[in-house]
């Protein structure tokens, strides 16, 4: 392609507009984004990046760039952003409150250039082609019928014409005339600006951008008494976002933040609290009806990696190791919303054998913690006697906050076994009542006595009483009664109690 004149090309590639010395033109904004510029502000960062993660793949990053604007309308183009802006949450205002910046237009570029891109430019147009066949490297011209960009989803093959022939893909790589040097080779971010000053103007830029995101992940370690256990939380930090960041300033907001998105209506940034278990690498601070934090250092936080950080280490925790039986195979979570299934004999029959294991603990400062604790996955490990670590379970816990005592299942007892029977049931539909008895039994086959919690969940309906019971109970809510029952070593114990259901 013959250079005559400076060309300004539209991102539709469609027309090239001839730009000549000292001759004024008007671009409609509003009908085509560029891709290049002739109008380029450099924009260089002033400072280091401030990054605000949520826990989930969002954040807000700002940075502080220069800006070279005359009086008057401004085209300016900025690049160094990451691949899954917001274009919708962008914010440049200028630090200098005394400079008014207006900006008229914003166009996101999120397709940098490729060859998909450039073909499509050069529709209808002449190209050259090399073609290598074994060793021999030839150069071949052809006509792009049609370059093979398509919208996503949509499929389509590049059609060129070469020697009298058309054909389907291309006949080799195709060889290109020289970029200009504004050529946008990533995303970009375009404005039209209307500044009241003239020179540099340092200014801010925020804006949301999903890829980059944290979590809290959490060891325990039990001693091998049992007893007492360690705890050490980790912020995983990780960015997709397209972006490298290098001494970034990081502050991780907590709490339940409402934000619309098409996937996922709403998302939830973990509560994340330090005081004297914390590390000192963390500072918190209350930020509206939010915590705030911020990390002692600067990080760098490259593309595709992913970084820990320690946020709490506790030690000398005291624990409980229980046992619950939950012989029910409907759930704690089952409601009856069924009249049909008060009077109905088969109903609630199913049951299991599994003892749940449950680690207990609680959140308190007498207990080495007192911290509310975001939610994140927690691992188990029980110090043998030879020192080592043996990984016994793990589960996840919501946010905790200080004060609360946390339970978590982590698996199954191998030696100790339930069994959940039904063993009488009446019904009076004439009366408006119910009556049933169950059997439960407890098999420990370990050398030490425990004590089992079993879980009664009373489904049938909402009017309950129990009429007898061997073993004294506890009412837990509306329909759940427990027995805490001890059993001793290689013993088999039978709880039994009647539930009267009326209506």
């Amino acid at each position: 392609m013959r250079k005559t004149s400076r060309m300004l090309f539209t991102a539709r590639w469609n027309t090239a507009i001839p730009i000549n010395k000292g001759r004024n033109f008007m671009l409609n904004w509003r009908n085509c984004l560029l891709i290049f510029m002739l109008t380029i502000s450099s924009s260089p960062v002033l400072s280091a990046p401030s990054l605000t993660l949520y826990n989930d793949n969002f954040a807000v990053v700002r940075d502080i760039i220069s800006l070279e604007v005359k009086k008057g309308i401004n085209p300016l183009d900025y690049q160094d952003i990451t691949q899954f802006l917001e274009p919708d949450s962008v914010v440049l205002r200028p630090q200098n409150a005394k400079i008014k910046l207006k900006v008229l237009e914003q166009n996101y570029l999120s397709e940098p250039i490729n060859q998909a891109l450039l073909l499509k430019h050069y529709e209808g147009k002449t190209i050259e082609f090399e073609v290598v066949n074994g060793g021999d490297r030839t150069i071949i011209s052809g006509k792009v019928i049609r370059s093979g960009h398509a919208s996503p989803g949509s499929a389509s093959k590049p059609m060129i014409e070469s020697e009298g022939k058309v054909r389907f893909g291309l006949p080799g790589t195709p060889l290109f005339p020289p970029l200009q040097s504004d050529a946008l080779l990533k995303p970009s971010l375009q404005w039209l600006i209307d500044s009241d000053y003239s020179g540099k103007v340092n200014a801010e830029l925020a804006y949301l951008t999903s890829g980059l995101g944290w979590k809290a992940d959490y060891n325990v370690i039990a001693r091998s008494d049992s007893k007492t256990m360690d705890l050490n939380g980790w912020v995983t930090f990780q960015n997709q976002s397209g972006k490298s960041f290098k001494d970034a300033k990081i502050k991780l907001l907590a709490g339940d933040v409402n934000k619309i998105q098409a996937a996922s209506p709403r998302f939830k940034a973990a509560s994340l609290v330090y005081e004297d278990a914390r590390s000192s690498e963390v500072q918190q601070k209350d930020f509206d009806e939010y915590h705030l934090y911020t990390i002692g250092r600067k990080l760098d936080l490259q593309h595709g990696e992913t970084k820990q950080v320690e946020f709490v280490n506790a030690t000398g925790i005291e624990s409980k190791t229980l046992y619950k039986y939950d012989g029910s195979t409907l759930g704690a979570n089952f409601q009856n919303t069924s009249t049909h299934l008060r009077t109905d004999p088969n109903f609630g029959l199913t049951s299991n054998k599994d003892v749940a294991i449950v680690r207990e603990f609680k959140n308190t400062k007498t207990n080495g913690l007192g911290i509310p604790l975001p939610k994140g996955r927690v691992r188990f490990y029980q110090q043998d006697a030879d020192q080592q670590l043996e990984f016994l379970g793990e589960n996840s816990i919501s946010h905790t906050p200080n004060n609360e005592t946390i339970s978590l299942y982590t698996g199954n007892a191998f030696d100790i076994k339930g069994e959940r029977t039904r063993i009488d049931f009446e019904v009076d539909s004439r009366g408006h009542w119910v009556s049933e008895t169950f059997a439960v039994t407890l098999t420990n086959q370990k050398k030490i006595p425990v004590v089992v919690t079993v879980i009664e969940h009373l489904y049938r309906w909402v009017n309950w009483d129990i009429t007898e019971s061997s073993d004294k109970y506890e009412q837990q809510d509306s329909d759940t009664i427990t027995f805490n029952m001890p059993v001793k070593p290689e013993e088999k114990k039978t709880l039994k109690y009647t539930v009267k259901y009326t209506w």
